[in-house]
């Protein structure tokens, strides 16, 4: 088998967030615009690869008026980093359908590597003459590291806002035509 590209469907997938507020409850939300393209082959899985765009101003948590502050320079900043990427740098066979992926994170203008595993869920035929592929996978970043500091102390202990985002990844993907040779 070789690497077939696949692009993400991004109304059929999801990125999902959820932070600690105020140390006793997590706030969850997700990025609404994002697009990007998987290289996949099983096979040889060192020959994939990922890379997503993502548009942190589409960011939805349910409150219009939280997502504003997380918009502002406060956190994302999305008048000054419209975007926020992610490129696998490498991706390695973990056993079975999973894998460890390997990229370049770059969230509010700061570039960081990151590994997480991912899971290839399986692919088939859809009902208008094309191939799905399915994808899931999560990590954890420290948000801190990417330059999004804000907080405030409680009087109670702890702080507004965690550190830690956990992330998870819901993908589907299209398979790419084949573009036959002239």
């Amino acid at each position: 088998m070789a690497v077939s590209t696949w692009n993400i469907d991004p109304s059929h997938s999801a990125i999902h967030f959820s932070v600690r507020h105020m140390v006793v409850s997590k706030t969850r939300g997700r990025f609404t615009k994002w697009n990007g393209q998987i290289a996949f082959d099983p096979e040889r899985p060192e020959a994939s690869s990922v890379q997503v765009t993502i548009e942190p101003a589409s960011i939805d948590t349910a409150d219009a008026q939280r997502d504003g502050h997380l918009k502002s320079a406060d956190f994302f900043d999305v008048e000054k980093y419209p975007q926020a990427s992610f490129k696998s740098t490498s991706v390695a066979e973990l056993g079975g359908d999973r894998y460890r992926i390997t990229g370049d994170l770059t969230v509010h203008g700061v570039t960081k590597s990151v590994s997480f595993d991912a899971v290839f869920e399986g692919a088939g035929k859809d009902p208008w003459g094309g191939e799905r592929a399915g994808f899931s996978g999560a990590l954890t970043i420290d948000r801190r590291e990417f330059g999004l500091q804000w907080n405030k102390a409680l009087e109670t202990g702890g702080v507004l806002v965690g550190d830690k985002v956990e992330l998870t990844l819901e993908v589907e993907a299209v398979k790419q035509a084949a573009v036959k040779a002239a």
